[in-house]
């Protein structure tokens, strides 16, 4: 059992060209006449997908589950690929991911592509299953109105204090939204930040949220260490991915710096390799809290593939602290 409760935070980038308040009013005043008052069922849809995040949803075990109090922190960041509207598998992949949070006792886990649709919430099903508190945004579609949405989530086995949610970039299309969704969690070595990511496919846009993301993260830690974990969109030879991991540290190749890194691949129809690329990282930014990165690997869930990326799975130690007492 768990606790819910809903709150909204705002998430809108201040630099947004069309808010979505624009939108509704003209909406209202063309359905003011006679001639569009029979697309009122259908504009009322449209507005609803058009509303921008900021609806998050906080779930909060009810039982207290046994949390280890030594190192290391396992963190796991995921794409769910949510296939819509086929969903194929999805809830075979989800049965699946699951045994793979608990085989490898993960403790933070970062997921993208959470869809919801009236007969399934991905993520109150996710938190049943873990026995981990978490929360929940909307990034694109809207449930109620057709269906299907998707976001993303966080799932921690540590309480989850204060919220924070970003729609990124500079981009007034009111329809798609890339979203950064964090939140400071209480560990057993102190607070921490974690932050759950999925940026856009075209290029540009792709670097101008990066660099929003940065400059919000950058605001929001202090001196906080924080994790940043997701689907980036971006190889690690783009140029925002490159300054990135000058800012940040990229947990993989701190570990493996030749080994290769490939979380998506994309195959023609008929099956054969069209590109492979890393699309999805686990980022630190150690705050005054050095950490040493233990172990780090791209996994697929156990009872097959749970999704069309591959998961980033990080351990973390802090570092102790060197007294000259």
């Amino acid at each position: 059992m768990s606790v819910l409760r809903e709150f909204h935070l705002d998430a809108l980038a201040p630099s947004h060209v069309l808010h979505p308040s624009c939108l509704r009013s003209l909406a209202r005043r063309l359905l003011r006449l006679p001639v569009f008052r029979a697309l009122q069922p259908i504009v009322r849809r449209v507005l609803a997908v058009a509303e921008p995040a900021g609806r998050v949803c906080l779930r909060t075990p009810t039982t207290v589950h046994e949390v280890h109090e030594g190192p290391p922190i396992t963190v796991l960041s995921a794409n769910l690929w949510h296939d819509w509207p086929k969903h194929r598998r999805l809830f075979e992949r989800l049965e699946s991911f699951a045994e793979l949070v608990k085989s490898e006792r993960a403790d933070i886990v970062l997921l993208q592509e959470v869809s919801r649709t009236p007969s399934l919430h991905v993520d109150a099903w996710l938190a049943r299953q873990l026995g981990m508190a978490s929360i929940y945004s909307r990034a694109n579609g809207h449930e109620t109105a057709i269906g299907f949405e998707e976001g993303l989530a966080i799932f921690s086995r540590f309480p989850l204090l204060e919220l924070h949610l970003r729609q990124l970039g500079t981009r007034s299309n009111p329809f798609v939204r890339r979203l950064a969704l964090g939140a400071e969690i209480d560990t057993p070595f102190g607070n921490l930040l974690a932050f759950s990511v999925h940026l856009g496919l075209r290029r540009r846009h792709n670097a101008a949220q990066l660099s929003d993301l940065r400059t919000w993260v950058a605001g929001i830690t202090g001196s906080l260490p924080a994790l940043i974990g997701g689907d980036f969109n971006a190889h690690e030879r783009s140029p925002q991915i490159v300054h990135t991991q000058q800012t940040w540290l990229d947990t993989f190749r701190h570990l493996h710096p030749e080994k290769d890194g490939t979380t998506h691949e994309l195959r023609w129809p008929w099956g054969s390799l069209l590109r492979r690329h890393r699309l999805d990282y686990i980022f630190i930014h150690p705050g005054d809290q050095l950490w040493n990165v233990l172990e780090t690997r791209h996994v697929d869930a156990p009872g097959g593939p749970h999704s069309d990326h591959r998961a980033v799975l990080t351990r973390l130690a802090p570092r102790p602290l060197i007294s000259w007492d």
